[in-house]
């Protein structure tokens, strides 16, 4: 274990609640503890067992005004979250009692956490790797039951389980090709072009395999970004309150009544869906109105998905043109709207679309609201979510698998020109570098830092 000082932060939501807890790590935790505490029974906070919680009153430490009632709990190093010595305070839920405790627990000798200090010593000292400590603030921040379930499962040592032994594999590569080209003296089996090819085109296969799903690993960890976009009261703000079942965006008939862009998150089968309501694209003389234009155009941008919606009680004509030629490159979905009127909209000429999804809609009697959703599965899961699977959902480890594809090519385009495995050693090793980057294994100090400040305070 490394040493530390002693950190300390409150680890529950700020606000009114049945309890609040701060949570105190480090070696002089329970010491800084048992200086503002007096137990019900009167016994020292220095002698309570591990793994056990006291009853008693946390006191002002020079003035010995009562502060709160509590429960502490103790668990020893090297047995706890991070493997360091931790006590947490169990006091009143509230902002200012809180508070109050954590400044005295300050003044006692502890420093204020910085955020996801707590993760990050767990990582340090070896109790978890890079890739289970990130998971950590996915579930944190997990916005569906499916998004919550792979977290949990990276949680668990899912990634390292796939990781470690590719790296192994590289570096017993790496360890044999060095091992007989430093000691030719010595009577080594000699590993030949042909096997070192065979054993780099497997561990292609399986990186082939997690790089497969990671798309929709990434969905499923940050939502895809859905965007709606169409002319001004074609019901873009009727779909948003339709899809979230709550009037969130102003809806009236007058056109360019939505000026900023509206963003909620839905649930569709386990698919965190986050959905923008922009301004209606047109030319416009109206200065706010420009802006919430310009806005739309950016999200259109940033979109995974765009819905499109057109008025099928009216004429397509070259607004909609150029909307479509906005987004020709991105995946979109067509909602005819108002469905309940006459039609009016030249049919052959949507068709004529790059898109498979075309569907009517009419906002006012619900029709075809259900087949948006199908839509979406189809589009990005191919109709089918499986939540067990086990999938990449984050973007920096799809990156380091990508990195490492790109260096077994190189030593397979090597070996293949030249027959020389002695020269694969260097694209081998960076390989086994870029895995290593996943666990935190050969990761650079700061950017350990920067995944860690992403962290919550008291995590």
């Amino acid at each position: 274990m490394k040493e530390f000082d002693t950190i300390a932060a409150i680890a529950t939501s700020p606000g009114e609640s049945g309890i609040s807890i701060i949570r105190i790590s480090g070696e002089n935790s329970l010491k800084i503890v048992d200086s503002i505490f007096k137990a019900k029974n009167n016994k020292k906070l220095l002698n309570i067992r591990p793994y056990s919680m006291r009853y008693g009153f946390i006191f002002e430490k020079d003035t010995g005004e009562l502060l709160d009632e509590v429960l502490v709990s103790f668990m020893k190093a090297p047995k706890s979250y991070t493997a360091e010595d931790t006590v947490e305070v169990n006091c009143h839920g509230g902002i200012i009692t809180t508070n109050k405790i954590l400044d005295e627990i300050i003044k006692c000798g502890a420093r204020l956490a910085e955020p996801g200090e707590f993760t990050k010593r767990a990582f340090l000292n070896g109790r978890v790797d890079l890739s289970e400590a990130e998971a950590v603030i996915d579930i944190i921040r997990s916005k569906t039951e499916v998004s919550m379930k792979a977290a949990l499962k990276q949680s668990t040592g899912s990634i390292s389980k796939e990781i470690n032994p590719l790296r192994e594999k590289l570096l017993n590569i790496i360890a044999h090709i060095e091992a007989t080209v430093d000691y030719p003296e010595e009577d080594l089996e000699e590993l030949t072009a042909d096997e070192v090819s065979q054993e780099l085109k497997d561990i292609l296969k399986r990186i082939d395999i997690m790089l497969k799903n990671a798309d929709q690993g990434k969905i499923i960890r940050d939502g895809l970004n859905t965007v709606i976009v169409g002319k001004p009261n074609v019901g873009k703000s009727s779909l948003l309150n339709s899809l979230i079942n709550e009037n969130r965006a102003i809806v009236t008939e007058i056109p360019g009544t939505t000026r900023d862009v509206i963003e909620e998150y839905i649930n569709i089968d386990g698919i965190p869906i986050k959905i923008v309501d922009t301004a209606g694209i047109r030319e416009t003389e109206d200065v706010v109105e420009k802006i919430g234009v310009e806005k739309s155009k950016e999200k259109i941008g940033e979109a995974d998905l765009v819905i499109l919606m057109l008025d099928i009680s009216g004429t397509f004509n070259k607004e909609d043109r150029e909307i479509v030629n906005f987004i020709k490159d991105k995946k979109y979905i067509i909602l005819l709207n108002k469905s309940d009127l006459n039609d009016k909209i030249n049919l052959e000429e949507v068709q004529k679309l790059n898109s498979r999804f075309v569907i009517k809609t009419s906002l006012k009697t619900g029709e075809g609201i259900d087949k948006i959703k199908n839509c979406i599965k189809e589009l990005f899961f191919a109709g089918e979510l499986k939540p067990n699977k086990f999938v990449i959902t984050n973007s920096r480890h799809k990156e380091a698998l990508i990195r490492t594809r790109e260096n077994c090519i190189e030593a397979l385009d090597t070996l293949k020109n030249t027959q020389a495995i002695d020269l694969v050693s260097i694209d081998i090793r960076n390989a086994w570098m870029s895995l290593g980057e996943i666990t935190g294994d050969t990761l650079e100090e700061n950017i350990i830092d920067k995944i860690f400040s992403k962290f919550c305070l008291g995590k």
